[in-house]
Order: structure tokens, then sequence, then C-alpha cells
């Protein structure tokens, strides 16, 4: 008799398990949204890579002449169909914010030093497409392309008035966030609702407490979301760390989330989140990007989330049709895919659109 009773508990919480994190009855809103990492850039192996690597003198034969982080890359990556488009930036001596990866100068540009001890004046003088490489040095075919090149973050925001970005703060100096907080607020005042972003502990807790109106948060705070959620999530809570935020999840990883992939994406969006499908997770080069037309088929059917890419050349023709079967199908007057949760705070909405709608 007492087996038959813990057989039967034991039955009816798996079935209240199940049932709590079933990703069928789960309806989450919008259509896929592409966050395109680097933009369109130059692209390179990642074996042997570390902190000290000048990735430029490793990169593949061209098959483009665009380099990451000037405006012609962003231009074509939306063209591709980029939702948003990641971004780096550096403040400089002259009070401006550079829009550049390296911390120095040397690998990428016919400039030398640290990046952030220069003047804009004199980094936008400089060729962006000097030191790259495919062959050891013998060529540099994108030499003299990157002259004047290397854009502001104003720029860049003036430049596609209706677009999203995600910018990446290079250090953890808290002065960092004071001056990026108060360069939007001098050079883009209505840009707020237009950029998320990301970077160390320190500057992002100042950008908070002076800007909560802009959306931030923190690589350790990604991924302490999804620890939590992997051993909490079962129980339908979101820990605090996934709410307001950019969550990814890699794609190896994708089955241990709870209610994966529709149960789960409809939780991140109650709490003001997107959830983003990426590649695995790499000893050297951290979390990789959703890249191949092979991981792009392996998208859950029905995804409306976002899908964190390197490569999108590759995968935004891919995922075109996907994308427009789902505009197509969605309700008029339904939530826009693209979450911004600073315009979701503000407004109780998601309603920072795409121009021109989905492509």
């Amino acid at each position: 008799m007492k087996l038959k009773v813990v057989s039967g508990a034991a039955a009816l919480i798996v079935a209240v398990l199940y049932l709590a994190n079933a990703s069928w009855l789960a309806h989450p809103h919008g259509t896929l949204t592409l966050l395109a990492h680097r933009g369109v850039h130059q692209t390179f192996s990642d074996t042997g890579v570390d902190d000290a690597t000048c990735t430029a003198t490793r990169i593949d034969p061209p098959t483009h002449a665009f380099i990451e982080n000037t405006i012609p890359s962003m231009r074509r990556a939306f063209e591709l169909g980029a939702d948003i488009v990641e971004i780096d930036v550096h403040p400089t001596t002259d009070g401006d914010f550079a829009v550049f990866h390296d911390w120095t100068l040397d690998c990428r540009t016919n400039g030398h030093g640290v990046t952030r001890e220069h003047a804009f004046a004199d980094l936008r003088r400089l060729d962006v497409g000097y030191g790259y490489t495919a062959d050891g040095g013998k060529t540099f075919p994108l030499r003299g392309l990157g002259v004047g090149l290397m854009p502001d973050l104003a720029q860049v925001l003036a430049a596609f008035p209706d677009r999203l970005f995600l910018v990446n703060i290079k250090s953890n100096d808290p002065h960092e966030g004071e001056a990026l907080a108060a360069y939007i607020a001098a050079r883009a005042p209505t840009a707020s609702r237009r950029i998320i972003v990301y970077g160390g502990e320190r500057p992002i807790a100042r950008l908070r407490a002076l800007r909560p109106d802009i959306e931030a948060w923190t690589p350790g705070q990604a991924r302490q979301c999804l620890i939590r959620y992997e051993l909490l999530g079962w129980s339908g809570y979101v820990p605090r760390s996934c709410r307001r935020s950019m969550v990814f999840v890699p794609e190896d990883r994708a089955w241990l989330i709870w209610g994966w992939p529709m149960r789960f994406l409809a939780r991140m969006q109650a709490v003001g989140s997107q959830a983003y499908v990426a590649g695995a997770i790499t000893p050297r080069m951290g979390l990789a990007g959703l890249d191949t037309p092979v991981q792009a088929a392996r998208l859950p059917k029905g995804w409306v989330g976002g899908v964190s890419t390197e490569r999108i050349d590759v995968v935004g023709p891919l995922l075109r049709p996907r994308r427009a079967a789902q505009s197509d199908a969605r309700p008029r007057g339904a939530p826009d895919a693209i979450v911004s949760t600073a315009e979701a705070r503000a407004q109780g909405s998601t309603s920072c659109r795409r121009r021109g709608g989905r492509a």
C-alpha cells in the first residue's frame, strides 16, 4: 500500500513538472531576431587564439572588403537581415567614444599605442584596414581601404536613426560608465531606447545608476542567469539575473534548459528579456555564434526568440524565409519581434521597430 502511495505521489510530481515546463503549451510572441556580432567582417580561425593574438594577421582569404566596426559593415549587416549589430567603444582623450574593437591600435591600423590614449580627431585619420593579411604579411588586401572609416558612436547612431545596437564597453573602469551616460545625454539624447550596453561590472553598475532607462548587462550576469535557471527553472522561477536582460543559450546546453524552447522563451519575455540561441562555448573565444547552415537548420521549429551570429552573411539569408513566414502569420497589432527591455520598462510594450518591416 505504501509503495502504491509513493509511486502515485511520484507520478503526480512528474506530471506536474512536465505540464509546468511543457514547451508545447507556451505561446511566446514576436518573430525571430538576428544579432550580428562584428557586423559583416573578415573571418579567421580561432585555433591558438589568445588575448595577445592579432587576429587581423590570420584572416581567411577575403571574399569582400567589409571591416568590422565601420559604418559600411553595419549597413551591410542590416541589409542581410540583422535586427541588432554589436559594436565596441573606447573613450578618447577629447571626450568622444571611438567605435573600434582592439585595446591597442597596432594590430589593425597604421597607428600605435592604446586606443583610449588618443584623441578621436587623430583616430579618425587612421587606416583601419592596414594590418589585415591572409598570407603571413606578403600582401595586405584591405590596406588603404579603411582610411577614415573609424567612426565615433554619435556618427553610428546618426547614420542608422531607427536601428538597434549592442554596445560593448571594453574596460572595467566605472568612470567609463559615467562618461558614456554623459555622452549619450549630450550627443545622442534620443538613443537610449536604441542601444543596449554590456561590459565590466563596474562601468555597467555606474551606467545603470545614472541612466536606468538604458538597458545594460554584464557577461557575468548572463552566465549566472543560465546556471541558476538550470537549477531552479523547473519551478517556473526566473532568477533575478535573467530579468530585463539579454539571455544567451549555447545550442549544446539547450537540453539543460527547463521548458526549452517555447516555455523558456515565454518566461524570458514575461520578465522583459530576450533569449538568444548561440553557438557552443569555446575555450579561447568564449560564446561562439550560430554561424553555419547546419546550425541554422537546427533552430527549434517556431522559434521567435533571437539568434546570435558571427556570420550574418551566411545565416541572415538562410533564415529570411522563416522570418517572412512568421511576420505574415503574426496577428495584426501583435507585439513586435524585437524586445528592447529599456523601452518595455518605459512604455510597457515592445515597440522598437525595424525600418521597412522584416526582411
